[in-house]
């Protein structure tokens, strides 16, 4: 269905929180199944937030790069991949949400040159034969440089940004820059500031797709892995992720078919799912 980047920028932190909302929130049919890839080159995230360190370094992009350069990248993908999919009744995780987490260190990043274009063209392909849609989570400066090629990959492309006069001043230039690499982009509001969301628009320029409100409480058991509330999937921070991920799937699909009107998408890159 789609390959959606996110990316933020200087002021606005909370782009991995989103991305974590969206993925366990994302509208799947059957047989599809989700893919969220930390690819922020200044480390990731959820290992040591979500996570609280509990699976060490065992996987990551890191082990992927290593196994790139003995020609074993499309077996490490697989690997790598970590299931979020909460229990079923019997115990057992359909394994229907799945997380690449990022580098541990910013130092690592300069390894991945050949790394960042061998995901995008993994992204493409998983999408189009294996029936599993992808949310990558750029960070701040991650649509930019050797891994901006993810970006440009993408079905969609949305900057994360709050409505506060702070984010929305360090917003409007890479917003610029953004669409100057990849067209036109979409906004994921986080409703921190006072600004209405046609107020955002009219400075930045670019359309408010989807807004999630500003939840601090909720938004620590993404993050930290703090101790997760009753209902936590009725919670505001999920109900509207689950309205955003329909909207924002709807738009790329919308801008997929207008790139290539007959659905010819190359996928490139080897998919061949690890036994």
């Amino acid at each position: 269905m789609a390959v959606i980047a996110l990316a933020g920028c200087s002021g606005a932190p909370g782009v991995t929180t989103s991305a974590l909302s969206l993925l366990l929130s994302w509208p799947l049919d059957p047989g599809r199944r989700m893919v969220l890839a930390e690819c922020d080159p200044d480390g990731g995230a959820v290992l040591h937030g979500l996570l609280q360190g509990g699976l060490g370094d065992r996987h990551g992009l890191r082990n992927i790069s290593v196994a790139a350069r003995r020609g074993e990248f499309s077996e490490a993908f697989w690997r790598q991949l970590i299931d979020l999919t909460s229990e079923d009744g019997n115990g057992k995780a359909p394994g229907d949400r799945l997380l690449l987490p990022g580098i541990s260190d910013p130092a690592q990043s300069a390894s991945l040159g050949t790394v960042w274009k061998m995901l995008a063209q993994m992204f493409r392909g998983i999408d189009a034969e294996t029936h599993h849609d992808v949310l990558v989570d750029l960070g701040r400066r991650g649509a930019y440089g050797p891994s901006g090629v993810l970006a440009e990959q993408a079905d969609a492309v949305f900057v994360v940004v709050r409505n506060t006069l702070r984010c929305l001043q360090s917003a409007e230039a890479r917003v610029r820059a953004l669409e100057e690499r990849v067209g036109d982009v979409g906004l994921l509001m986080i409703n921190e500031g006072p600004y209405p969301a046609g107020e955002v628009q009219r400075v930045l320029q670019v359309p408010v797709v989807a807004t999630l409100p500003y939840a601090p409480k909720d938004a620590r058991v993404l993050s930290d892995g703090a101790e997760q509330p009753r209902h936590f999937a009725k919670s505001p921070l999920m109900k509207a992720a689950r309205t955003a991920s329909t909207v924002m799937v709807q738009r790329a699909a919308m801008r997929r078919a207008r790139l290539d009107p007959r659905g010819l998408h190359a996928a490139g890159g080897e998919v061949t799912r690890a036994r």
